[in-house]
């Protein structure tokens, strides 16, 4: 397998998963929003998803590769297209597996191009009240069931590459 490129720059890596974020979240506004408040709250709400999906994989597979005694390190760095990969790397710098971070997001909040009915009550939940509501029932949308599968589907795709 090819080398892995150079670490990234952690500024880097974020910046990747602000832009997934922000493609998410004009996703999420044609979706959940109507209005110009809508279009702000959905942006938040999509690059937290991002940000906090992405930032509890990445740790998630060095720990379990880790206990596995299989370690792999995890980083976000940017495909041909400039678009952010989750990718897995052995201990002597050579490339694993890649998932796209958008890949990561849709299997994490759709079904069949929709959103989970389960993931759509819990964002539609966070479009309104205030910036607290809106923190819990993102805090619940990234707990709930059909998350976390993903999640762990999405982990098992990757260590079994």
């Amino acid at each position: 397998m090819p080398h892995s490129p150079a670490p990234m720059d952690p500024d880097d890596a974020q910046a990747l998963l602000y832009a997934e974020g922000e493609r998410l979240a004009r996703r999420l506004a044609q979706t959940l929003g109507g209005g110009e408040g809508d279009v702000a709250r959905a942006h938040l709400i999509g690059l937290s998803l991002a940000v906090n999906l992405v930032n509890a994989l990445v740790p998630t597979v060095e720990q379990v590769t880790r206990h596995a005694g299989r370690p792999l390190h995890a980083q976000v760095v940017a495909d041909g297209r400039g678009r952010a990969v989750v990718e897995t790397v052995t201990p002597d710098g050579e490339r694993h597996a890649r998932l796209p971070v958008d890949d990561l997001l849709d299997s994490a909040l759709y079904r069949g191009g929709r959103l989970h009915p389960t993931v759509a009550a819990h964002l539609g939940d966070a479009m309104g009240g205030s910036e607290h509501h809106a923190t819990r029932a993102l805090a619940a949308c990234l707990k709930s069931a059909p998350v976390l599968d993903a999640l762990r589907r999405q982990l098992t795709a990757l260590l079994k590459q």
